[in-house]
C-alpha cells in the first residue's frame, strides 16, 4: 500500500498546539502543583503546592480553569502575533512573520494572510 506524504496545513498545526502545548502545558502546571518535581523542588514551587493542597475541592477546580484560560489566552496572543493582528513593531513599515511548514523538499505556509486566521481556528469549536 502506498502511503500518501500529508501535508501539514493550518487547521492541523492548531491541533497540534492544542495537543503539545496547551494540554501538555495544563496537565504540566497541575502536575507540579499536585506534587513538585525533582528531589529538592524550588521553595517557590513547594509554597505554591503547600497552598494549593489547602484549598477546598472546588477552589482548586477553579484554579485548574483559570490554568487552562491563562494557557489558552498566551497560545491564542501568540497566534494573534503570527497572524499579523497584533504588531510586534512600534513603526508604520511593519515587517510579516510567515510560518512555513516544510517536509520532503515540501513547503506550505500556515499563517497564511488569505485564508482564515490561526487565531479563529484556535478559537472554533
Amino acid at each position: 500500500m502506498h502511503n500518501k506524504l500529508r501535508r501539514m496545513d493550518a487547521q492541523e498545526f492548531i491541533d497540534a498546539l492544542k495537543l503539545v502545548v496547551v494540554n501538555v502545558t495544563v496537565d504540566g502546571i497541575n502536575s507540579t502543583l499536585d506534587r513538585p518535581p525533582g528531589r529538592k523542588p524550588a521553595k517557590e514551587l513547594t509554597e505554591l503546592s503547600d497552598w494549593y493542597h489547602g484549598l477546598e475541592i472546588k477552589d482548586k477546580h477553579m484554579i485548574r480553569q483559570v490554568i487552562k484560560e491563562a494557557t489558552e489566552m498566551a497560545v491564542f496572543g501568540f497566534l494573534c502575533v503570527l497572524d499579523g493582528v497584533t504588531a510586534i513593531e512600534d513603526t508604520e513599515d511593519k515587517g510579516k512573520l510567515l510560518l512555513h511548514f516544510k517536509k520532503n523538499g515540501n513547503s506550505i505556509l500556515i499563517n497564511d494572510p488569505d485564508k482564515e486566521y490561526l487565531h479563529d481556528i484556535f478559537n472554533a469549536v
